[in-house]
């Protein structure tokens, strides 16, 4: 699995020495902060992979909305931990509905027919 031609962990690696480099010259985040700019870059990353394999994209997105909803409350959004939950509610829900379009029997549909009568008689 590659981002960029580059292992995901590469990836993330030089995403969090970027924060820190630009911290230290630029824009001066709290360690707060520059933890949760490395959180949403590994949610994105997950959510990328995911993708990529075709499998738990929901839950990758998920997780990614977490991660978007805790950095935005780190950099200043002031929403209520109710807002907060209402807010993640809808998506969860959003993503259920979407998912349950996509789901198909694991088994085919002649498998699961059971005969009439008795077996072996």
């Amino acid at each position: 699995m590659k981002i960029f031609g580059r292992e995901p962990a590469l990836v993330l690696g030089l995403v969090a020495a970027s924060v820190k480099l630009i911290s230290a010259f630029w824009l001066h985040a709290s360690a707060d902060q520059q933890a949760l700019v490395n959180t949403v870059a590994a949610a994105i990353v997950a959510l990328i992979i995911a993708f990529q394999v075709h499998d738990g994209v929901g839950a990758a997105f998920l997780g990614f909305t977490q991660a978007a909803i805790a950095a935005a409350v780190g950099f200043g959004l002031h929403w209520s931990p109710d807002t907060q939950a209402v807010v993640f509610a809808f998506v969860s829900a959003a993503v259920a509905a979407y998912t349950r379009t996509q789901v198909i029997a694991p088994v085919p549909a002649a498998a699961l027919v059971r005969p009439a009568g008795p077996q072996g008689v």
